[in-house]
């Protein structure tokens, strides 16, 4: 995009353009892209943009971005594979015809209208097009968009089959993909049991009673091989005029060379641009250990975990305390460290006693445990950094979540005056870092990377990164 440009986006659900014998319907899917066109342009006409530039940019090139959303759930209505070369074909097929009709649509606008402004010089100049828009077709993040319609986002693949959302007190309903639900009552394996477990996971790869050849049309993100994201992603992209957004989703034990494979392979294919989500990356992380004299960090699993124990406290440590204003009153956090780094935390409020006093102490003490059990101290600051209470407070021009907050906030800046090993993990005060973290802000649900964007499924919160 050029300077002073502004975004004028659309998205055609596809899950709404297929026939009655479930083929997708080219007649009204060209009719809607038509419509599309009209009305984007227009948009432009009527839209007031904040300064004079931008209004001159903007209608001198009259750029629009026509995409898609709904492709997941086209694609099990008519009982494809997202992960299959059909799948493939397809999504060229229809991109190619949405690109061909909205260029028919800009030639017929550009004989009402006129051309775009900069026609002159420009490529299609060249060949002879007398289009009324630059640009026309866009693939963009539909986070939002694909929540309001009840449809699956962008070009990606389904986040998942079924997922539990709480809401009141405590009380758990099942949110079921609606076509899964039809296919399930239809083929007479739908169990409350079934959905409930389906629920926990996300995914149906591993429910023997879900027939083998629905399991391959239901699959979800991490189930498909980051291969095929790439593939997805080039089989739009030859037919749209700007970029394609789309999250290749890596498992938790994916390495550097599969990183690598994906990038090479999106350069080869075309694409403009490509993103990528390794599992876990940013929300909890695998317990390290040091083995040997080399301190190689190894993975512990599950099962071993039960096996660690802390070093023992040395007799004497050293360290400082530092004053942090909470909603609760002051609180007072002290943290040492012996030879081997850091390895206790203790907090003090200035109010003796209490539920808040409580809780501080007993997080400092599971602060200890995990400091001297070996785990880093960034990865303990991570996750204490952005939790929340009714009650913040305001210290040196920042925001003071809560009590653990102000533990992590100690944890840093004790880190970050040390200037030791440890200062290239901590987090520099950011507020816009700290407020969104893998927790939605507005429920504290799991957010779910999609689409360069992170999204709650649960109340519709999302944030383009």
């Amino acid at each position: 995009m050029l300077p002073y440009e502004a975004c004028n986006l659309g998205s055609i659900n596809l899950a709404q353009m297929i026939a009655q014998d479930n083929r997708v319907d080219y007649a009204k899917l060209g009719k809607i892209t038509r419509l599309a066109v009209h009305f984007l342009d227009n948009v432009i006409d009527v839209s007031k943009y904040p300064l004079d530039k931008i209004t001159e940019t903007v209608r001198s090139n009259r750029k629009i971005g026509l995409g898609i959303m709904g492709w997941a759930d086209m694609l099990v209505q008519m009982g494809i594979p997202y992960s299959s070369e059909e799948a493939i074909t397809l999504a060229g097929d229809i991109m190619k015809f949405i690109h061909a009709e909205a260029q028919e649509a800009s030639l017929e606008l550009a004989k009402k209208r006129g051309t775009f402004p900069n026609y002159k010089g420009s490529i299609y100049e060249k060949d002879g097009k007398k289009l009324r828009n630059a640009t026309l077709t866009t693939i963009a993040p539909t986070g939002t968009l694909s929540m309001i319609a009840s449809c699956s986002s962008g070009v990606e693949p389904l986040f998942a089959v079924a997922y539990t959302k709480t809401v009141m007190d405590n009380t758990r309903l099942p949110e079921v993909n609606r076509y899964f639900l039809e296919t399930a009552r239809k083929r007479g394996f739908y169990t409350d049991a079934l959905i409930m477990k389906i629920g926990e996971t996300g995914n149906v790869s591993h429910e023997e009673a879900v027939p083998e050849e629905v399991k391959k049309v239901f699959v979800t993100s991490h189930d498909i091989d980051p291969v095929w994201h790439i593939k997805m992603q080039a089989a739009f992209q030859k037919y749209t005029d700007n970029a394609v957004s789309k999250t290749v989703n890596f498992r938790n034990d994916a390495v550097k060379d599969d990183v690598r494979k994906v990038y090479m392979l999106a350069y080869e294919l075309g694409c403009k641009g490509v993103t990528i989500y390794r599992d876990g990356s940013r929300n909890e992380q695998v317990l390290t250990v040091s083995t040997g004299d080399n301190k190689k960090a190894v993975a512990v699993s599950v099962e071993a975990q039960q096996d660690i124990e802390p070093r023992k406290r040395p007799d004497v440590t050293t360290g400082k305390t530092i004053k942090m204003k909470t909603g609760c009153g002051n609180l007072y956090v002290t943290i040492n460290e012996d030879e081997s780094g850091l390895c206790e935390v203790f907090t003090a409020m200035g109010k003796s006693g209490g539920c808040a006093a409580a809780q501080s102490e007993a997080i400092s003490r599971l602060v200890s445990t995990a400091l001297r059990a070996g785990v880093k101290p960034f990865s303990i600051i991570k996750h204490l950094r952005g939790t929340r209470c009714p009650a913040p407070a305001w210290q040196d021009g920042g925001i003071v979540l809560s009590c653990p907050d102000a533990i992590g906030i100690a944890m840093e800046k004790y880190l970050h005056d040390q200037g030791g090993p440890e200062e290239k993990f901590v987090f520099r005060h950011q507020p816009e870092q700290k407020m969104f973290g893998e927790t939605c802000p507005e429920c504290g649900a799991t957010l779910e990377h999609e689409g360069g964007c992170n999204v709650c499924h649960v109340c519709g919160y999302s944030k383009c990164l």
